[in-house]
């Protein structure tokens, strides 16, 4: 009956346990970074018939990924926890990518193993990143109408904003407070422009110089769960979106305050 259904020989019990151990870590890497739920649970039980697993059961929580395979009257589940990596779109393509060649027959066991050990995060420079998000929130005050200094103040506060955030992320923060203490920076920043009259417009810099902190890709994944019925993951993503949002608000008015800057009002 397995062989009917994989095409493959019944795997033996260390086989079934090592494809297992694969299957969860492949649904864990995805989620870590950004994944959707609805991709997670394809791909691993994907995984599983590709490796020669005829039935496996994924489910998702919140901070942990449960995989169940069955074959020949064996059942093995195992738990691991999750935790928040950031959103990493290449992680996500090259596990999808390892997961086809286990499919086309490319991969066995071994050969999935060591081609997962080997898919690490791509990283661009914290200087690069931080001009560039820097640039891309200049743009947009350039677009709600700001003059070419208040775009440049805007470009100066969100650069600072993000190469702060980058280190918070190097030390380990959390999030929240990564949120809050970026939000504070970035308005400061572009708060000048108001103090000592830098620009036409300081509204429309202070305003775009936080837009790195808007939370859409957690938005969008937690609409997109709790459409395709992955009502628990999706309700936590949307939540975590929130209190990010929280954070960043409370910098902002923080900021505000401590300057009595209040032209964004």
């Amino acid at each position: 009956m397995d062989f009917a259904t994989t095409g493959k020989p019944p795997l033996t019990e260390p086989q079934q346990r090592e494809a297992t151990r694969l299957c969860v870590e492949t649904g864990l890497i995805l989620l870590q970074h950004g994944a959707e739920s609805a991709l997670v649970e394809n791909l691993a039980r994907r995984l599983a018939l590709a490796l020669g697993v005829p039935r496996a059961e994924v489910a998702l929580l919140a901070n942990a990924v449960v995989v169940t395979t069955l074959s020949e009257g064996h059942c093995i589940t195992t738990v691991r926890r999750n935790e928040d990596r950031g959103i990493n779109m290449h992680m996500v393509t090259e596990v999808q990518r390892a997961v086809l060649a286990a499919e086309a027959g490319a991969l066995d066991l071994e050969g999935y193993r060591a081609r997962l050990a080997t898919i690490k995060p791509l990283r661009y420079p914290r200087w690069l990143t931080s001009v560039m998000v820097g640039l891309s929130c200049a743009c947009f005050a350039r677009l709600v109408g700001a003059d070419w200094t208040s775009c440049a103040v805007a470009l100066v506060a969100a650069g600072v904003a993000m190469a702060v955030r980058l280190q918070l992320v190097r030390l380990h923060f959390n999030p929240l407070v990564n949120f809050f203490v970026t939000a504070f920076v970035a308005t400061s920043v572009a708060g000048q422009g108001a103090i000592h009259g830098i620009g036409d417009k300081p509204q429309v810099a202070m305003a775009s110089c936080v837009l790195l902190l808007v939370p859409g890709y957690p938005l969008i994944n937690s609409i997109s769960d709790m459409v395709k019925g992955y009502i628990n993951t999706g309700l936590a993503r949307g939540m975590y979106a929130v209190l990010l949002s929280a954070g960043a608000c409370a910098g902002i008015l923080l900021a505000m305050t401590v300057w009595k800057v209040w032209v964004w009002l």
